[in-house]
């Protein structure tokens, strides 16, 4: 194989599939980038087995083959470079690659790219076409609720369903939930519901921004899920299991709805949580017109602010993650928010004034008297 390239390109495209090479795995191919060239494309491709990213390379190919590279070294090395142009050239009686650049080269030693697994391709049936910005939006407000604890693995992804001209997903780690539903402009030739690695869903959130592109494409196989968004395709496995009713979860009526200037909600959260430390809770109590939004840890301090709500009834005190809170006020758009209670000990939510397309339940932190 032997191919010319730019170091711009080269570069941009490795730092993107080098964020599927497994930095700990058992088989060493799987730290690799696959570069192959061939049928008139270059791809470079990597993946740990739960995620995997492939992408195009302009190049000129002289001659057409394939190799596996160390792929923090060969990203590296990449960045490196000072000239503009990249000349890659395998070398088979050294069994190793040499890179080529202004007055550098480079040999790296190659790895078994037999061991390299065969990247899931999108199906023979057409996929799924759903705007990118629409996407990307979804998945910035919901992916961040979704659980990092393996040791319950249907939590750790993102609930995605479209049909029609509607799309929800939905993530949980079972102190908190978020729902975000949104219309499409035009009809789904078909539906999908899987449940998909949150992880999966941040990458492709991130080359959704990167590529701008108009619109993903979502295939969906026997227990994987492709995406093709620009000139990327991300693939990933889907994760088994019963993803939890969230609508049961959703209670039906709420005792108090109290509307809130959402940035000044948010800088208040912001400041007093800097004095929950240490699991410490951030405290709101509600009581005819204000709010006092509180936080201690023992042997560090104390906080206190109060701000004007329109709150009316029996006082009412309720404590908070102080994470899990901010994380829900930064994700509600619009100028106002709609805090819904109903009791101390039950969850409170949080959503858009305007309209219900987002939804945020938070599970409260019994209080110390």
């Amino acid at each position: 194989m032997k191919l010319k390239t730019k170091r711009e390109d080269l570069v941009s495209k490795l730092s993107t599939v080098s964020r599927a090479v497994s930095t700990r795995a058992a088989t060493q191919a799987l730290s690799g980038i696959l570069l192959e060239a061939g049928g008139g494309r270059v791809s470079l491709s990597a993946t740990d087995l739960d995620l995997g990213l492939q992408t195009g390379l302009d190049a000129e190919v002289e001659s057409e083959g394939s190799v596996l590279l160390p792929g923090r070294l060969f990203a590296d090395v990449a960045r490196s470079l000072a000239a503009q142009e990249v000349e890659i050239e395998t070398r088979e009686a050294e069994r190793d690659v040499e890179i080529r650049s202004g007055s550098s080269s480079f040999h790296l030693k190659v790895l078994a790219a037999e061991d390299f697994p065969k990247l899931p391709q999108p199906g023979e049936e057409p996929g799924l076409k759903i705007p990118a910005a629409a996407l990307e939006e979804s998945i910035e407000l919901v992916a961040r609720a979704a659980s990092k604890d393996d040791m319950r693995p249907v939590l750790t992804g993102v609930l995605v369903s479209a049909s029609g001209k509607e799309m929800t997903m939905v993530a949980t780690d079972s102190y908190r939930l978020a729902v975000k539903r949104t219309e499409l402009e035009s009809e789904l030739t078909g539906d999908i519901e899987a449940n998909i690695p949150a992880r999966a869903l941040r990458e492709l959130s991130r080359i959704l921004a990167a590529e701008s592109a108009g619109e993903a494409t979502i295939s969906l196989l026997a227990n994987q899920a492709v995406f093709e968004a620009g000139s990327i395709l991300l693939s990933t496995r889907l994760i088994d299991g019963q993803f939890p009713n969230f609508r049961q979860l959703l209670p039906e009526s709420y005792e108090h709805d109290v509307r809130l200037r959402r940035t000044d909600f948010l800088d208040v959260a912001r400041r007093i949580s800097q004095l929950a430390q240490r699991n410490a809770p951030l405290r709101l109590a509600f009581s005819s017109g204000e709010l006092t939004v509180a936080a201690e840890t023992p042997d560090v301090g104390d906080a206190t602010e109060t701000m004007p709500v329109a709150f009316e009834g029996e006082p009412l005190e309720i404590g908070f993650n102080p994470e899990f809170l901010r994380e829900g006020i930064e994700s509600v758009a619009g100028e106002e928010i709609l805090v819904r209670l109903i009791s101390p000990l039950r969850p409170g939510l949080l959503e858009p004034v305007e309209s219900d397309s987002f939804r945020y339940l938070v599970m409260p932190i019994r209080l110390n008297v």
